[in-house]
């Protein structure tokens, strides 16, 4: 490696360990809320098919939004503007420390989510650029790994906050100073960086002639929206915690922050592997999720901590080989739209499986656990037709 390639290299990763740290603060933030979603809500008065439709509503429409931030962010090349608008909306979670009514909680969920609707594609655009000088599954994953360290530490606070005597209001309200720092890091970042799309040119770009709705992008998406419809979200599984009282709620938080570890240590082990054997990864999706829901609904709570295990590892699957694949299987100039169609997808699956999942936990959850199964089932044969797809080109 010579030395201009060596500098590079260096700028990149360090660019990549600089937003890890922004999505580290605003991982504090809103992780720490979501692994108190659930209960907050019961305790406002919420039913377990509303917090299961909120869980999913609120990711569908900040994955469906991206559709559209992802378009206008390719054609303006405003990917810095959409980033600093998204992670500026995280205020919408400390602000829950003011509210008295469930209607208004999920309103205030919900804003966030479109906060993340208008970050996600342009930041992952911007990473995109950065992870080419060190390896997409690589880059990825040590994004999300650093990613996750805020995870962890979001629903630690509110653990230590709920065991000392504090309430969830108390939680929130601590959450003002990550989100206000974030702005501060994010404008370091950009000043390192103000220009990333100039790391990558088209004729680098392993996909350049891909267009958006090819063969191999579709039969990714068919495998997205299935593999993701049977991941159960952390709301119910929360809500089921708290309304079995199989956990205290200061136990909650410190389970969700176990699987943000499981997640961290997957990313980072998972992109190397990615970056070796490519999307063959990607079996560990419908593969380890088909036991999840049996797991985490059951009333034992040692198949509890095993499920919540599987959960994070198949979160740190999605977090970092899904978003690392999207970028080599679509062209350079349309890499932001595909990022929001690929989301767009990602958020309608989860919905409708959080929907569906929510109704049925009220029923019968072994049905909940056939649902599960059987999106994951439908999930393996597009993976398998990508993969021989893939070797055929």
């Amino acid at each position: 490696m010579n030395k201009k390639a060596s500098q590079e290299r260096n700028n990149a990763l360090g660019f990549i360990i600089l937003m890890g740290i922004v999505s580290l603060l605003g991982d504090v933030v809103y992780e720490g809320a979501r692994g108190v979603t659930g209960p907050y809500l019961a305790l406002l008065g919420a039913s377990a098919t509303m917090v299961g439709l909120i869980g999913g509503l609120g990711e569908f429409i900040g994955y469906a939004l991206r559709l559209f931030s992802g378009f206008i962010a390719d054609r303006t090349k405003a990917y810095w503007l959409f980033t600093f608008i998204g992670y500026g909306l995280l205020i919408a979670i400390p602000l829950l420390a003011f509210t008295n009514s469930w209607q208004v909680a999920v309103l205030l969920i919900v804003l966030e989510r479109v906060g993340k609707a208008f970050r996600s594609p342009a930041r992952d655009t911007i990473l995109s650029y950065a992870t080419k000088e060190v390896g997409r599954g690589f880059g990825f994953g040590l994004h999300e790994a650093l990613d996750q360290i805020g995870a962890i530490i979001g629903p630690l606070i509110f653990s230590v906050i709920l065991f000392a005597g504090g309430n969830y209001r108390t939680g929130f309200s601590v959450l003002w100073i990550p989100a206000l720092m974030v702005i501060g890091i994010l404008r370091i970042a950009k000043n390192r960086l103000p220009h990333p799309e100039k790391l990558e040119s088209e004729q680098e770009a392993g996909a350049k002639n891909n267009p958006i709705f090819s063969k191999i992008f579709i039969l990714y998406s068919l495998f997205t929206f299935f593999a993701v419809a049977g991941f159960a979200n952390f709301p119910l599984i929360s809500y089921h915690l708290k309304i079995k009282a199989i956990v205290s709620d200061v136990q909650i938080p410190a389970l969700f922050a176990l699987a943000m570890g499981v997640d961290a240590l997957t990313a980072l082990i998972i992109g190397k592997a990615y970056d070796r054997v490519g999307l063959k990864t990607l079996m560990i999706i419908p593969l380890f999720s088909v036991f999840i829901p049996f797991l985490t609904f059951s009333n034992m709570l040692v198949f509890v901590i095993i499920g919540i295990i599987l959960w994070g590892i198949v979160l740190g699957v999605h977090e970092t080989i899904m978003r690392a694949a999207v970028a080599d299987l679509t062209a350079i100039s349309r890499r932001g739209s595909a990022y929001g169609i690929f989301n767009t997808i990602y958020g309608l699956s989860w919905m409708l499986g959080g929907a569906f999942m929510g109704m049925l936990y009220e029923h019968s959850v072994f049905s909940l656990i056939l649902l599960a199964a059987l999106f994951e089932v439908i999930a393996i044969p597009f993976s398998l037709i990508l993969t021989k797809e893939l070797k055929t080109r």
